[in-house]
């Protein structure tokens, strides 16, 4: 499928002299904005429109000659509607085709017709195909020239791809192959594609995967998962607020910076449909607006970015870090960051793992959002990422409810949102309240909702159950190297100290730096660091504050 580029206007007629006249003229007044085509007989025109049509490129106006050998004006205007019933048609007539002229307008509705010659076009020929042309342009919907995703509504894989695509800020639109008749037709287009193997992905460039893999999704998209280089100054793990705000500084301070993110730039926070409280945003930005900024920042300043790629293990030989990544390659560092932030919390009540991606969602607030219009949406978790999304939601959703396990929505928000909250009507918050249960067969159905104050419990029936509970490290490919407490948070420098004494294997006569893990050159920053304060501007503090600590070890340890 080649996506539509400018409109046509397609001029037809059997004299060639007309013919590369009016088109001349066409293309002075319209060419750049238009693409002028021409043919010198009618059979060749349908032939030229069908080949347009199956490419899916917009006609915006016919200008016909009427006298022509084989098939006239109106006859070929009245072929070519049906291949295009909205594009504008003049006809060119000489003067004594009155006949033809009316015969136009009944047969095929013409909008104007001309008597050649039409010099000046400046009075004769441009007013008129101007309005034609405004009419059409205020009635035409261009094509949607992004990645298209087609499915159901409830597919887990389906949500997983869009999730990705939003994540990296690639523009796509959702087809669900049951209420969408364009779904229908799409599947139908691709016969290399199994419409019983959805999600269907189609490319801008025509390329369609059904059934893909993430890794499928980014590789046809070009998106970077192989380092260009063996070897990086700086490597850091983790593309979240940490991981941006380091790089940006490692990279404009000199040294060559590799980033590796496993989903997409921005972690968590880039999930954020709101954030108000960053400092120098008075009206707030998204967390996908900050991770666009951050992104484009460490770009402009030479840094590499790898994502969607897993980091799956680390390890230290003498002065150089490794990183292994998911493909079984290595990259090799002085010095490296970890920054990977942190997961949601899995909620573990019955039902949940059939569900997830069915109805039931951890963070995506701004993929599923505008599925959930005029529908009842529930939210478990009383912390600002929670109250975000309840305030995204609250623009398209019927009622929002609030599902949350304390006392009190002060106890873990900022009270501006708690202040946002009150003064939504469409949000209630439901205190002392947990979820104990999820149904539902190919989708949810109903949530078991429970005071855990009086113990009642009832159903309530739900579609759209989205999580923002605690947080996990997930730091198991490191377990076996660095030092973390029993949450798997890294311990790093004064937390690392045991009754004064240095960790294990540290052989260095300093004590560890403030970021530092127990592996000389190694830090940590953001949410996965032990004690670390769970805000997104704390976090960008650590990344930068850790590029200081680096240098310092460079300047110590390697060049030393």
């Amino acid at each position: 499928m080649i996506m539509a580029g400018k409109p046509v206007i397609f001029t037809v007629d059997d004299d060639s002299e007309v013919l590369q006249a009016i088109e001349r003229d066409l293309r002075r007044e319209y060419g750049s904005r238009y693409r002028i085509l021409r043919a010198d007989s009618a059979a060749k025109a349908l032939e030229a429109l069908r080949e347009l049509q199956r490419r899916e490129e917009p006609v915006a106006l016919f200008v016909v000659d009427q006298r022509m050998p084989q098939m006239s004006g109106v006859e070929f205007l009245k072929e070519a509607l049906k291949l295009y019933p909205s594009a504008r048609r003049v006809l060119l007539t000489a003067y004594a085709d009155t006949d033809a002229a009316i015969q136009a307008i009944n047969d095929v509705q013409i909008n104007h017709y001309l008597s050649k010659p039409w010099d000046p076009p400046q009075e004769h020929l441009y007013p008129i195909l101007t309005d034609l042309l405004d009419d059409w342009q205020a009635a035409y919907s261009p094509p949607f020239e992004g990645v298209q995703v087609v499915g159901h509504r409830w597919s887990p894989q389906a949500h997983d791809i869009k999730d990705f695509l939003a994540r990296n800020q690639i523009p796509y639109q959702s087809l669900d192959i049951e209420t969408d008749a364009a779904a229908q037709k799409l599947t139908a287009r691709f016969a290399d594609a199994d419409p019983n193997r959805l999600p269907l992905v189609i490319f801008p460039d025509g390329k369609a995967l059904a059934k893909p893999d993430i890794a499928a999704v980014a590789a046809q998209l070009g998106l970077a998962t192989a380092a260009k280089l063996r070897f990086y100054d700086l490597v850091i793990v983790g593309g979240g607020p940490a991981g941006l705000a380091a790089a940006v500084y490692g990279a404009s301070e000199g040294l060559s910076t590799l980033m590796i993110e496993r989903q997409a730039p921005g972690g968590q926070a880039g999930t954020s449909s709101r954030i108000e409280n960053y400092l120098g945003f008075p009206s707030g930005l998204s967390g996908a607006d900050l991770a666009r900024r951050a992104v484009a920042q460490a770009k402009r300043f030479g840094v590499e970015i790898l994502a969607p790629q897993e980091v799956t293990g680390v390890r230290a030989n003498g002065p150089y870090r490794y990183v292994k990544l998911g493909d079984d390659t290595e990259v090799s560092c002085h010095a490296m960051l970890i920054a990977t932030g942190v997961a949601w919390r899995k909620l573990d009540v019955p039902g949940m793992d059939r569900l997830t991606g069915a109805g039931v969602y951890y963070g995506a607030a701004s993929t599923e959002a505008i599925s959930c219009s005029d529908q009842d949406v529930y939210i478990v978790g009383g912390a600002n990422s929670a109250g975000q999304a309840a305030m995204f939601f609250a623009r398209y959703a019927r009622n929002v409810f609030m599902l949350v396990r304390g006392d009190s929505l002060n106890k873990g928000m900022s009270q501006y949102l708690v202040n946002q909250i009150e003064q939504t009507a469409n949000i209630k918050v439901l205190l002392n309240t947990e979820v104990k249960a999820v149904h539902g067969e190919s989708c949810l159905e109903a949530i078991d909702v429970a005071d855990w104050t009086s113990g009642e419990q009832r159903t309530l029936p739900a579609t759209a159950l989205f999580i923002f509970i605690g947080a996990e490290p997930h730091t198991e490919w490191v377990a076996d190297v660095l030092i973390c407490d029993e949450r798997g948070f890294i311990r790093s420098g004064p937390d690392l100290m045991q009754d004064g004494q240095r960790p294990p294997g540290w052989r260095l006569k300093r004590d560890p730096y403030l970021l530092e893990t127990n592996v000389p050159g190694v830090f940590v920053a953001g949410d996965v660091r032990h004690q670390s304060i769970k805000r997104m501007a704390s976090a960008v503090g650590e990344g930068s504050i850790a590029v200081q600590f680096v240098h310092q070890y460079l300047a110590s340890t390697v060049q030393a």
